[in-house]
């Protein structure tokens, strides 16, 4: 069993940065990917970024490309999102998401486990 608890949300103005962070327990987790997706209301779950379980290979949606950084302590068991040059369109509830082949997958269900989410608000 993992569990995933997010936090490093808030309000921010666009243009703006913030830096969310992943805890992550349980066993072997660092032999996990691990991923960050977003959902804003009425709108379907959507990836952001992912990180293999070596930090090697990492993988951005295009909307995200430039502007975000996915990162990983291993050591600590977090993973990490930098996000700058936020927009209103990047407000949703940010979600880490664990899969246990260790791969920086794109896909919502090859995720095994999830986190409750933390909330990102780009407001002037």
């Amino acid at each position: 069993q993992v569990q995933l608890v997010e936090s490093g949300g808030g309000l921010v103005q666009p243009g703006g940065s913030l830096r969310l962070s992943c805890a992550a327990s349980g066993r072997t987790v660092s032999r996990y990917g691990l991923g960050w997706f977003r959902q804003a209301p009425g709108k379907e779950r959507e990836f952001i970024a992912a990180i293999s379980w070596s930090g090697v290979s990492t993988n951005y949606a295009d909307s995200v490309k430039g502007r975000f950084t996915i990162s990983r302590d291993n050591a600590k068991n977090t993973v990490f999102l930098q996000m700058n040059s936020l927009k209103p369109e990047d407000t949703a509830v940010y979600l880490c998401a664990a899969d246990k082949f260790g791969l920086a997958t794109s896909t919502k269900h090859d995720y095994d486990y999830w986190g409750q989410g933390t909330q990102v608000t780009v407001s002037s």
